[in-house]
């Protein structure tokens, strides 16, 4: 009684997964927006008071978003992944930004220098789109290789219902019999 079959499981790990991934989609988007907000924020204000081209403004603006998200995510987004090889995670991390960065500014400098569209609003345009295309990279490569998850504990119960059903097996009772009853 209150055991749970394997093909039960499978819509309740199902279910537990998908929550787990909005949750980290919602974290991600909280750390994000308010990573957007500094980055566009810095990009105008080094852009008001210097007299730095479109794309160098941008630049300095990504690398403070990028030192920003690192703290979010690293305790708050992702706080409950591996701990263990933070000089790889900072590492893998910096790569992954910098190729960002790339995505997000190239589309700038196109918009910018191929088009002609400088004007301020043009350049807030391309810069968000520019940081919204970066984004679902960083998404993807932060959560596949930054940021490594440990096993859910779906994963070790399911196992551990594999486990004892193989040993009932092998010990020659039958699944979902009812235990210590004479037949």
């Amino acid at each position: 009684m209150g055991e749970v079959t394997g093909h039960s499981a499978r819509p309740a790990v199902l279910t537990d997964r998908l929550r787990g991934i909005a949750r980290e989609v919602a974290k991600f988007g909280a750390v994000g927006a308010a990573g957007v907000l500094v980055n566009i924020g810095v990009f105008n204000l080094v852009r008001h008071l210097t007299d730095l081209q479109v794309v160098r403004a941008s630049v300095i603006a990504t690398v403070v978003a990028i030192v920003f998200n690192y703290v979010g995510f690293r305790y708050f987004t992702y706080r409950d992944r591996d701990k263990g090889g933070r000089t790889r995670e900072l590492g893998l991390f910096l790569l992954f930004s910098a190729i960002g960065l790339v995505i997000e500014n190239g589309l700038l400098y196109m918009a910018t220098y191929g088009f002609d569209w400088d004007s301020p609003l043009q350049s807030n345009v391309f810069k968000f789109l520019g940081i919204g295309v970066a984004t679902l990279f960083r998404f993807w490569s932060y959560r596949s290789w930054v940021f490594k998850a440990l096993p859910s504990h779906g994963a070790v119960r399911q196992a551990e219902s594999f486990l004892v059903t193989a040993e009932s097996e092998a010990a020659g009772e039958v699944p979902g019999a009812p235990v210590g009853r004479a037949g």
